[in-house]
């Protein structure tokens, strides 16, 4: 499985929205858009996935932007990439959304898919964004951190 670039940038976007919203304030595409180096207008089709998912909010107004819907560490990297994403099963038989593959019943090999989708998802999902955050503070005090990150 390969996580595509609305996956990744996705991460990248939520991370900075966690770090740079722990002040009280939004934090605006722009903002996003120039420390990320990812363009605005691909930005914010990353945005409307992410708000469509319930895991950021906008706020209107003078001082508008964005934040996180809920607390980060409430929000796992697995939230952040099926909404970017659309899932992140590594073959479309043993997707929940697909309908069942006319081998499911009879392919030995759909048991090495649902493991590899278990593992995957174990992992992501037991990653949450408050735990990148803490790892870029740490990061931080021995190098530039985030602001550094171009993956």
């Amino acid at each position: 499985m390969k996580i595509s670039t609305k996956g990744r940038y996705g991460l990248r976007a939520m991370l900075d929205l966690a770090i740079n919203e722990r002040n009280g304030e939004t934090v605006s595409v722009q903002s996003i858009s120039k420390r990320q180096n990812i363009s605005e207008s691909y930005l914010e089709t990353l945005i409307s996935s992410l708000k469509k998912a319930g895991l950021i909010k906008s706020v209107r107004g003078q001082n508008g932007g964005y934040r996180l819907a809920k607390a980060a560490e409430e929000i796992s990297v697995g939230d952040v990439l099926r909404a970017c994403e659309g899932g992140i099963e590594v073959v479309s038989c043993v997707s929940p959304d697909e309908k069942a593959c006319e081998h499911s019943k009879s392919c030995v090999t759909g048991i090495v898919w649902k493991s590899v989708n278990e593992a995957i998802e174990g992992c992501v999902d037991s990653i949450s964004l408050q735990k990148l955050v803490d790892e870029n503070d740490a990061m931080e005090g021995r190098s530039e951190g985030m602001s550094g990150c171009v993956n």
